[in-house]
């Protein structure tokens, strides 16, 4: 089996700008280390990735936009009011899927990252031989257990476990629509800004790797594109987004749109 942190060979998101001290503003590295980069070996990166490219980016002067806050919590369905009812997507998977009460229910955390070139989401690479979604890139989170008060609770439990982000790093606002999996999952995701200064600690078990995509980027209908394969005797539609070298597909990718839809409606 390979080692899933190959498919992770660069922190670059994109912005390819030098700041006044001469870091790069999307990925923090200098410019010697854009240029040796490929001369690394593969624990060398995982080291900048895990814990020197975070700590300069907690170091930054992040960027203060209310007006995403403000527009998120007017977007986004009350914190107090998890959404009830089957998945928005449930009629595109009735024929595959248990009735809606029988799914196992499941939160993830969509991380909001204050940056000095932006506002980033925060997003993982799941190790190949988890038992779902192996290898696929995914938001934190998990199964509700008996000891989750709430889809919140479940959603900071399992990014504490999987990315080490702590509670008080983390400010919930609100929840998007909810999301049923083809694995038999009813997924409520929530939405919170992320402190500037976390610095992940994953769980090498269960996250190939920790990284961050520029909400601009995720947000702009031009970077996703509409797939439909048949399967299971019925044509079936899902979302992609390119983001070299991370494929951002699936259920990541539909709450993403999700997202992009919710805010669309409070311009």
């Amino acid at each position: 089996m390979n080692d899933p942190r190959r498919a992770v060979l660069s922190p670059c998101i994109g912005v390819c700008r030098l700041d006044a001290h001469g870091f790069c503003e999307g990925c923090h590295r200098t410019g010697s280390e854009i240029a040796a980069w490929m001369s690394f070996d593969d624990a060398t990166r995982l080291h900048y990735m895990d814990e020197v490219l975070p700590a300069r980016a907690a170091q930054e002067t992040p960027v203060v936009d209310a007006t995403l806050i403000d527009r998120l919590r007017n977007a986004l369905h009350d914190l107090g009011s998890p959404p009830a009812g089957a998945g928005w997507n449930y009629a595109g998977l009735d024929d595959l899927l248990p009735p809606h009460e029988a799914l196992t229910p499941a939160a993830v955390l969509v991380g909001l990252l204050p940056r000095a070139h932006g506002w980033t989401v925060l997003l993982t690479l799941r190790t190949d031989d988890l038992r779902h979604h192996g290898g696929q890139v995914s938001f934190p989170g998990g199964r509700m257990e008996a000891t989750d008060a709430d889809p919140i609770a479940a959603a900071l439990r399992e990014a504490r476990e999987e990315i080490g982000l702590r509670a008080d790093q983390a400010e919930p606002i609100g929840y998007l629509d909810a999301f049923d999996t083809i694995s038999g999952f009813h997924v409520w995701p929530v939405v919170a800004r992320i402190a500037a200064d976390y610095q992940p600690q994953r769980d090498a078990k269960e996250v190939a790797a920790v990284f961050e995509a520029p909400l601009d980027f995720l947000m702009d209908p031009r970077n996703v594109r509409e797939v439909e394969r048949e399967f299971a005797g019925r044509a079936r539609r899902y979302h992609e987004f390119s983001f070299a070298p991370q494929r951002i597909w699936g259920a990541t990718a539909a709450m993403l749109v999700n997202l992009r839809e919710r805010l669309e409606r409070v311009r």
